[in-house]
């Protein structure tokens, strides 16, 4: 998962790009970058690290430009090699910077295509230089000095029949604008919005409208699924339907786990969206047992939070703050190595012994993926002296690896992969386990947007919406996405960039 910004502006915007980045962190916490443009040239800064650690005041003075674009990334693919920060850049046509969030699906096919048709290098793994490569080309093939925005969208255009799987992708265009567009099923979030200044309208196009409202933008509408977005330099907005078919498909994991809880995406209000999650695990609960022993509701930080609350309204039992959160530690079931999981969840957190002792405790959390964090957690609720320990999970059981843009792990992985949810409550170790009902999840969040009329949900029903995963696709990505895979690659990119630094 990564978060994307692109601003036009009448003053310089690294410091809105910037500011951006912080609200958008939670979306990527493996590097951060930012380019800007001033008189046709480029200043770019990425790194390894949060956006914090990587800009500095001399580096972010450097940055010059009033218009200009950034990103924040975790690797798809594992790789934590600096070498893969984004934005990436082409010099022709033009000069073009891109940065995306999602994944393609169809990247082998696309690198050769390019490599034999199109004659184009690819320099690093990441499918987001692809991306670049392939919309820079069809922009070439027009043999145009000078572009309108109907040429852009007739290279989007291109774009979207070459390019499968899931992407909100901004770009920029030395010397003409910033481009935005997303895939044609949406699965991934992208929103623009203007700011009046007193030379003229300030325009943003960002993955999360939080990053609008932090910089005082008022969010327009959502980025359609097949719509291209075209800003040029004076900041005057063009827009087109560039794909052919579209079907409108967000990713339902946004609204359960990644997307801030003060956002709205495609209308639906990601907080409303989890009260709704913790309303229909409540009447779940309720159904299922209803004499139930629970004392106390605690939610494991943070993004469980509104849910839990909910279901402790539901089920008529005290909420209460059982664990304090270190918030310097990242997410933990994206983190390479079990052995790396397992440290960094005991310094992630610490539980307060007074809610535990002598109650039966509802743990909630928003899903459960490898399960390593879950088990620790159910022990440490034990040891702070909880006499029953059950657990619920706001998401349906994770038994299928994401393509679409989350590094979710191998299949054989996931604890509820070919388990019963009986299997996997014995492996964590709870008294009770209680799992959302994929109707339920969906119905939750479907509830503030009708009009969308299903959800990619691939990770919990193995439904991918693209329609050309197969299992040769899957045991490919699993090879990739393993422990050990991510180990040797970490490893190999330590040794490059040290005798690159030497």
């Amino acid at each position: 998962m990564c978060g994307i910004a692109g601003i036009i502006a009448h003053q310089n915007v690294n410091h809105d790009l910037y500011d951006a980045l912080t609200v958008l962190q939670h979306r990527g916490q493996d590097a951060a970058g930012i380019v800007t443009c001033e008189d046709g040239r480029f200043y770019l800064r990425k790194e390894n690290g949060l956006a914090r650690d990587v800009f500095s005041t001399d580096q972010m003075l450097r940055l010059r430009g009033n218009m200009g674009i950034a990103h924040v990334r975790y690797p798809t693919a594992g790789c934590t090699s600096s070498a893969e920060a984004q934005p990436f850049y082409v010099n022709s046509p033009f000069g073009i910077t891109l940065a995306h969030n999602g994944n393609l699906t169809n990247t082998e096919q696309l690198k050769q295509e390019l490599y034999i048709e199109d004659q184009r290098h690819i320099n690093t793994g990441s499918d987001s230089e692809i991306l670049l490569n392939v919309f820079a080309h069809e922009l070439q093939q027009l043999g145009k000095l000078r572009i309108t925005p109907d040429d852009v969208f007739a290279a989007v255009t291109q774009v979207y029949k070459r390019c499968r799987g899931a992407y909100a992708v901004v770009a920029m265009i030395s010397g003409f604008g910033i481009l935005a567009f997303r895939d044609p099923n949406g699965i991934r979030p992208l929103v623009f919005g203007s700011r009046s200044s007193e030379q003229g309208d300030d325009v943003m196009v960002a993955s999360e409208n939080v990053a609008l409202d932090v910089l005082d933008f008022e969010m327009i509408r959502d980025v359609e699924p097949g719509e291209a977005i075209f800003i040029e330099n004076s900041g005057k907005i063009h827009t087109k339907t560039c794909a052919d078919k579209t079907d409108h498909c967000p990713c339902i994991f946004e609204y359960v786990y990644f997307a801030r809880p003060d956002s709205i995406i495609d209308d639906i209000s990601v907080y409303k969206a989890r009260l709704r999650m913790g309303d229909r695990l409540a009447d779940k609960i309720l159904k299922e047992w209803p004499d139930h022993d629970i004392d106390v509701v605690i939610p494991i930080p943070d993004t469980s939070r509104t849910a839990a609350l909910q279901m402790a309204h539901g089920l008529g039992v005290k909420f209460r703050e059982g664990f304090m959160k270190n918030r310097y530690i990242g997410r933990t079931f994206i983190m390479p190595g079990q052995q790396k999981r397992k440290k960094s969840v005991k310094q992630k957190l610490n539980a307060i012994s007074l809610e535990f002792e002598g109650k039966n405790v509802l743990l909630v959390d928003d899903s459960i993926v490898r399960g390593t964090t879950s088990e620790q957690i159910i022990q440490m609720a034990r040891d702070a002296g909880a006499k029953n320990v059950y657990l619920a999970s706001a998401a349906p059981p994770v038994r299928y690896p994401n393509v679409y843009g989350i590094d979710m792990p191998a299949a054989v992985e996931l604890i509820a992969h070919n388990r019963s949810e009986e299997d996997i409550r014995m492996a964590i170790g709870a008294d009770k386990l209680f799992y959302q009902d994929l109707d339920d999840l969906v119905d939750a969040v479907r509830k503030g947007n009708p009009s969308i009329e299903h959800f990619d949900t691939s990770c919990f029903s193995s439904e991918y919406i693209t329609g050309d995963i197969d299992e040769e696709y899957l045991k490919r990505i699993e090879a990739l996405r393993c422990d050990d895979a991510q180990q040797q690659r970490n490893a190999e990119n330590f040794i490059i960039e040290m005798q690159n630094s030497a």
